[in-house]
């Protein structure tokens, strides 16, 4: 057996170099895979459906890869399209597709698979007990499907049925970004330990290379190994390096949950072939009792305005941290003399953050720190934009004026960078589920249509 999978970039508008995507061309790959979206840029792509990278960028990068796929006559799989792998994610990636075709005199046959998730099913499975909480999940209640824009992560079977069908082009949504790897080899018979230890190492494209860039990998799957290869000029791969891929994202790197099962690397053993390649044995797949679908959710929480700020003082440095909570209740008291009880104050939330002082530890930094400078982030957040944005306007004036028992008069305590000082950053999102739905058949979470392009 000797399938070859090019992984072109680590994600749709990401970008990548067209000469590394030429060598893979040139390899004679069997399938071309592609991960479009992700969750690692937080709810908002989900919530609200737009999408994280441009459409000039996704445009960019899909002509290249129709035009390559057309020229190999071989599939071309993209999951989790629009960030998110939202149902209108997916129209929106096709659309652009179809649009690359006219421009460009392409023809296939398209399939589209979409992974929303209606809010009856789902209250369907909670009524049935059939949806999980993973580890620190939030606790549910069954009207959140109700105002949570909730997706399903495929495994392969759902892109395996297109592939047997000989669907050229497969526009997936929300999807596992190994199954778009793995979908193909497992059709083939090829090994599954070794099948989704592939798909896992290149997933992110060339993240795994040295140095990582948005460039593509190319692998060759054999009987009992398979051998990665990077592509773009000035990098190359290490046992270590391809090894090391296996922690990204996964809190054990040993074991590595999918829909219908586990991937177990712990015997698995890497070798150089040469600088630019590495050839991986000894993993193997571990079959789930039953088979379960992730599902993923978000919800509109409110409007959000922001306000960005620097001190350099020491001694406003060192008050900050107890002046700030006297600041909030004085907000509290001004919400409801300004709106004259029109808002509550428990509706707004007003937060601020200190970059500096262990901001990104969120309060466990190991030692204490003592800064020369220190970065304010402010964050107003209310039911809607107009309110929002007002309170942030006597937040961002008080803010600079706080009471200093050290100085005499009036004292300037932040210093802004813009002006005026206020940014509307418009609606905020929240992650409301991190469950599996259980007791499910590996498609019947999802639909397909199918058109000739």
């Amino acid at each position: 057996m000797d399938i070859r999978i090019l992984a072109p970039t680590g994600a749709l508008g990401a970008g990548f170099d067209t000469a590394a995507l030429d060598r893979g061309v040139a390899a004679g790959p069997h399938v071309i895979a592609c991960d479009a979206g992700s969750t690692d840029s937080g709810p908002a792509a989900l919530g609200s459906g737009t999408p994280k990278l441009s459409a000039q960028a996704v445009t960019r990068d899909l002509r290249l890869l129709l035009k390559a796929r057309d020229t190999l006559q071989v599939p071309l799989i993209i999951g989790s399209c629009g960030t998110s792998g939202r149902d209108d994610g997916v129209d929106w990636v096709a659309g652009l597709a179809r649009t690359v075709a006219a421009e460009n005199n392409l023809h296939f046959k398209l399939g589209l698979i979409f992974s929303d998730q209606p809010a009856e099913r789902l209250q369907h499975l909670y009524d049935e007990g059939r949806i999980r909480p993973l580890a620190n999940a939030p606790v549910i209640e069954r009207k959140l499907f109700e105002r949570s824009h909730t997706v399903a992560m495929m495994g392969v079977e759902p892109i395996q049925e297109l592939l047997r069908d000989g669907y050229d082009v497969i526009l997936a949504g929300r999807a596992s970004d190994t199954a778009l790897f793995a979908a193909l080899p497992h059709l083939n018979g090829a090994d599954p330990g070794l099948t989704w230890h592939m798909a896992k190492t290149i997933e992110c494209g060339a993240a795994c290379a040295i140095p990582p860039d948005a460039n593509g990998l190319l692998v060759t799957l054999r009987d009992d190994h398979f051998d990665v290869t990077t592509l773009a000029d000035g990098s190359r791969l290490t046992p270590r390096s391809v090894a090391a891929h296996t922690l990204y994202e996964n809190a054990d790197p040993f074991h590595i949950a999918e829909p219908s099962g586990t991937l177990d690397t712990t015997h698995a053993t890497y070798e150089a072939v040469d600088e630019r390649t590495v050839r991986v044995r000894g993993s193997r797949y571990i079959e789930a009792d039953g088979y379960t679908n992730k599902l993923e959710g978000a919800e509109l929480v409110g409007y959000q305005t922001v306000i960005v700020g620097g001190v350099r003082d020491k001694v406003v440095i060192e008050r900050l941290p107890e002046l700030l909570p006297m600041a909030k209740k004085y907000f509290a008291a001004k919400i409801l003399d300004v709106f004259d009880g029109r808002v509550d104050p428990d509706t707004i939330d007003i937060n601020y953050r200190l970059y500096g002082t262990g901001t990104v530890l969120a309060g466990t930094e190991p030692t204490p720190l003592q800064p020369q400078e220190l970065g304010v982030l402010i964050t107003v957040t209310a039911p809607d934009q107009s309110t929002a944005h007002a309170i942030s306007t006597f937040v961002a004036h008080a803010s600079s004026h706080l009471p200093i028992p050290e100085y005499d008069g009036l004292v300037s305590t932040l210093a802004y960078p813009y002006s005026p000082p206020e940014m509307d950053r418009g609606p905020l999102y929240r992650f409301t589920l991190n469950h599996v739905a259980t007791g499910v058949t590996p498609t019947e979470l999802f639909r397909t249509t199918t058109e000739e392009v």
